[in-house]
C-alpha cells in the first residue's frame, strides 16, 4: 500500500476545511460501508460503545439510537467536525453519551471499558508503521469477545477504481489525505479473531468493512 502522505498534525488543519462538504461526500461514497458496518457491529441497547474518529456524526447517531440505555463514547482529533456530530447527537434526545477530542494512538480510558469499538475511515490517514500500534490501543480497551468494525479506503478491483489512487497521488488533501489499505491481515497478527472482509464500490469509490473479535 502507498504510505500516508498528510502528517498527522496536518490532519486537523485539512478536515477543518473539509468540514462542511464533508456530509456531501460521505453520502455520495461511503453510505453504504458505513450501514453495514454497524449492521456487523451489531450493537445491543445497554453496551458501552466508543466510535474512534467520529467526524460530523454520520454513524455515531445511529449508535445512539440503537443504544439509548448504554453508553456511547465518541472522539476525534478535529473540533470542527465534533462540533457538528454534537448537533447531531443533539437532535436524537439520548443523554448518554460524550463527545471530544482524542487521540487513538492514546485512548483516555481504561483497559477493558468497551463491548464495540467503531472506527469509520481513520486507518487509511495513518502512516503504515502506525497501524499495528493503533489496532494495539483498540484491542486494549475492548473487553474480551468485543467486536472491532472498521471501515477504510481499500485499493479497488476495477480499472475505473484506480481514479482515486491517481487523485491521491496528484494532492492527498483532494482525498482527506486518505489512500487504500487492507487491515484485515494486521487484525490478524494482532491476535483478532473470527475476522471478515467485505468489499464495496461506491461511486466509484472502493472501501472495506473489517471486523474482529477482541481476545
Amino acid at each position: 500500500m502507498p504510505d500516508a502522505r498528510i502528517a498527522k498534525q496536518q490532519v486537523s488543519d485539512v478536515y477543518s476545511k473539509i468540514a462542511p462538504l464533508y456530509d456531501v461526500w460521505a453520502w455520495l461514497t461511503e453510505t453504504n460501508a458505513r450501514r453495514r458496518c454497524l449492521e456487523l457491529a451489531a450493537i445491543q441497547d445497554g453496551e458501552d460503545v466508543l466510535e474512534v474518529a467520529v467526524g460530523t456524526g454520520l454513524a455515531f447517531v445511529e449508535i445512539l439510537e440503537a443504544n439509548p440505555s448504554g453508553h456511547t463514547e465518541g472522539i476525534d482529533l478535529t473540533a470542527a467536525m465534533l462540533a457538528r456530530a454534537e448537533r447531531k447527537a443533539a437532535r436524537t434526545g439520548v443523554q448518554s453519551y460524550r463527545l471530544r477530542v482524542g487521540d487513538a494512538y492514546d485512548l483516555d480510558y481504561p483497559s477493558n471499558s468497551f463491548d464495540v469499538l467503531v472506527n469509520n475511515y481513520m486507518f487509511d490517514l495513518l502512516p503504515e508503521r502506525d497501524l499495528p500500534i493503533v489496532l494495539e490501543e483498540f484491542k486494549r480497551v475492548l473487553r474480551p469477545g468485543g467486536r472491532l468494525a472498521l471501515v477504510n479506503m481499500t485499493q479497488g478491483t476495477r480499472w475505473y477504481n484506480g481514479v482515486w489512487d491517481r487523485l491521491y497521488q496528484i494532492n492527498p488533501a483532494l482525498l482527506g489525505g486518505c489512500r487504500g489499505v487492507s487491515l484485515l491481515p494486521l487484525l490478524e497478527r494482532s491476535g483478532f479473531q473470527k475476522t471478515t472482509r467485505e468489499y464495496f464500490s461506491q461511486f466509484t469509490f472502493p472501501s472495506e468493512v473489517v471486523l474482529g473479535i477482541a481476545p
